[in-house]
């Protein structure tokens, strides 16, 4: 297959007052093929949205090589604008009109026919609500108007930071089928979202990133295989004793992710070994289980040393690029890029 988004060895590095340098992107490599539905995932901090908004010009980078659509960017995106879709972070909408205006209004500045509104309304399941003002909407309405809004251009590259934010079961369950059957029509959609559940149900490949760098890619299949092989799930029968615990396996050489009422242990050959270990301590086990191996227990381990929010790595100061850049196309209504 022919990648429809390239990015090799990003850099993106930050710099304030107060915080001083952090590094938010450090060599970042990530490739999505076309027709794909790719998960776009990391804890909160790792670099996803910089990725994004640098992929979309909205951030320049300190280095590094991006490509849409086979065009290098940012200097090709007047080229390729108009067949990307992107929602990147909060949408945000003007509260007095209705769907159908906002939509109406996006199509007319971005050139997209009007006919286009009504289509993309029945797609996202809004247009029984077209009329409504967006103030009385839901945040789960609100965004499924900003898909739609992403839509209208009927993209190659549709790309979507955390669509599911605030649907009910029913309407994630919609907007899985939505994702797949974007798919198959031949869009490549890019979703960026912290559901791993569905995540694993919708997407054919995935990109986990932690600390600025990739730690795991390729289809789902394959990085479920790979990766946490040998996990087992501990439980005790004090959950006041889970830090001594995780201290204590961590000592003897276990790789060790805590949880709110248990520990994911790895890298042990015999989970009778983990018992002998903290019962030496009196510290007493009552569940000792393989651990499932899902998307979330593989995400948890290659992101176990993923940094706090407000806790940034510092960096050299030479490195720094502080001149910041424009935008390469003006922002939609919605907080969305390239309509």
């Amino acid at each position: 297959m022919a990648a429809v988004l390239e990015i090799e060895g990003l850099r993106k590095t930050y710099r304030s007052r107060r915080r001083g340098a952090r590094r938010a992107l450090d060599g970042f490599d990530m490739v999505v093929e076309a027709g794909q539905v790719h998960g776009f995932l990391g804890p909160n901090g790792s670099g996803k949205t910089t990725t994004l908004r640098t992929l979309l010009g909205l951030i320049r980078p300190n280095g590094g090589r991006m490509a849409i659509l086979g065009r290098e960017v940012p200097a090709a995106l007047p080229e390729v604008a108009g067949r990307v879709g992107a929602i990147v972070e909060s949408p945000q909408f003007f509260p007095h009109f209705t769907a159908r205006d906002t939509l109406s209004l996006l199509a007319g500045a971005g050139g997209v026919p009007q006919r286009r509104v009504l289509e993309v309304l029945e797609l996202v399941g809004l247009r029984e609500r077209a009329g409504e003002r967006v103030r009385t909407y839901s945040l789960g309405m609100k965004q499924r108007l900003a898909v739609a809004s992403a839509l209208l251009k009927e993209p190659a590259l549709l790309i979507l930071d955390e669509p599911a934010n605030g649907l009910d079961p029913g309407g994630i369950r919609e907007m899985r089928t939505l994702m797949r059957d974007l798919a198959a029509s031949g869009m490549t959609v890019v979703l960026s979202s912290h559901i791993l559940g569905e995540v694993q149900l919708i997407c054919d490949s995935v990109t986990i990133i932690s600390l600025g760098r990739r730690v795991a890619a390729g289809p789902v299949a394959e990085v479920l295989a790979e990766h946490s092989a040998g996990g087992v799930r501990v439980r005790l029968e004090a959950v006041t004793d889970l830090p001594a615990a995780a201290d204590l396996l961590a000592r003897s050489g276990a790789r060790v992710t805590p949880q709110q009422d248990h520990l994911l242990v790895y890298g042990v050959d015999k989970p009778a070994d983990i018992t002998r270990t903290l019962a030496g301590h009196d510290l007493f086990v009552s569940e000792l289980a393989p651990v499932t191996v899902d998307l979330e227990s593989v995400f948890l381990e290659l992101t176990a040393t993923a940094p706090v929010p407000g806790q940034h790595r510092q960096v050299d100061q030479s490195t720094v690029v502080t001149k910041p850049s424009g935008p390469a196309t003006s922002g939609s209504a919605n907080g969305g890029w390239g309509v």
